[in-house]
């Protein structure tokens, strides 16, 4: 099934850069029009329709009057699924890094998916940065919502935000799977990553230019490249759309996470915990799976995807959704 989404992907982005580029060609003469996006905002309605297709719908959550989150929840929870919350990394908001899992997994759970503080319509103006901070904004959005038990999918970044989660709210979070994240490295470790990587990491996470966007996105995927095909100004509107939102606050969290705060002694997690990497990760290489799996202990294993890089959620959605099912779900139950 992946390999046959790897080819269609790269048929259809194929097609699809000769038609945007064509279009270009045609409103290239209307300098008012071609100033307006035209293929992400279009991109972006047709994923929400994937959300809605898989029983989900936008919901804005009024926690304090400084801040605001958003979710997409179920329009009607089924009790006899379990609740499970997915919580997204850099590069966009919720939608654009869960659409290729959000089907498979709203047939066995009831799925909660924030936006995080200053990605999609999620926002303060508390001054905030912390993870500890954006899980409890997650936790209380999840209670207004009225979940009072969930496990917990979480990827990169995202991984920081879950691991405090689960932490703060043993009562709350079952199970915890977590996704290619740098949870547990030492600031030193960040420093030789980032050395190897050779990009300024704000540079990196929030880029600014298409060739940033390619940077990012070679460093992710192992498989292909999503953008092989995509044109300069398809990709500048993306960024301009997606990424430079709140750019000020976003560069704050980056800054943070590689901050002296971030390296204080990690708390080991009562819960069960599966770690998921892909062996071609040149983000958080795998050595980092290994390192938490040791500082979690027994309670905790880790699942190995081949041929695949940092982003596995967009490379090999199935071996994912796949491992999160059998990892949380009785095993009774049909996956």
């Amino acid at each position: 099934m992946e390999s046959f989404r790897l080819c269609f992907h790269n048929f259809l982005s194929f097609h699809l850069s000769i038609i945007a580029n064509i279009f270009r060609w045609l409103f290239s003469s209307l300098p008012t029009i071609k100033r307006f996006p035209l293929f992400v905002p279009f991109i972006d309605a047709y994923i929400s329709l994937l959300f809605r297709f898989a029983n989900l719908s936008p919901c804005t959550l009024d926690l304090d009057d400084q801040t605001t989150i958003h979710f997409w929840a179920p329009n009607h929870r089924r009790y006899d699924k379990p609740n499970l919350v997915l919580i997204h990394g850099y590069g966009g908001d919720a939608k654009w890094q869960f659409m290729y899992q959000v089907k498979s997994l709203a047939e066995s759970f009831n799925l909660y998916i924030p936006d995080l503080l200053f990605f999609g319509k999620s926002y303060t103006s508390r001054k905030e940065r912390t993870e500890e901070f954006q899980a409890k904004c997650v936790v209380q959005g999840l209670k207004e919502l009225g979940v009072r038990n969930c496990s917990m999918f979480a990827i990169s970044y995202g991984g920081f935000v879950g691991y405090r989660m689960a932490e703060m709210n043993p009562e709350m979070v079952e199970k915890v799977v977590i996704l290619s994240s740098g949870v547990g490295c030492s600031k030193d470790q960040k420093e030789e990553q980032l050395k190897k990587i050779g990009r300024d990491p704000v540079e990196l996470l929030i880029p600014e230019k298409p060739e940033d966007l390619h940077v990012l996105v070679n460093l992710s995927i192992y498989k292909y490249n999503p953008f092989k095909w995509a044109p300069d100004y398809f990709l500048q509107e993306f960024i301009d759309m997606i990424s430079r939102t709140y750019l000020k606050e976003k560069q704050e969290l980056v800054h943070h996470l590689l901050s002296n705060h971030t390296d204080c002694r990690l708390p080991i997690l009562n819960q069960e915990t599966l770690l998921i990497w892909g062996d071609k990760d040149r983000v958080f290489p795998l050595m980092f799976g290994y390192q938490l799996q040791r500082h979690l202990g027994p309670r905790a294993k880790l699942e190995i995807i081949k041929n695949t890089g940092h982003a596995a959620n967009i490379e090999s959605p199935d071996s994912v959704n796949a491992l999160i099912k059998a990892f949380i779900l009785p095993q009774s139950k049909d996956l």
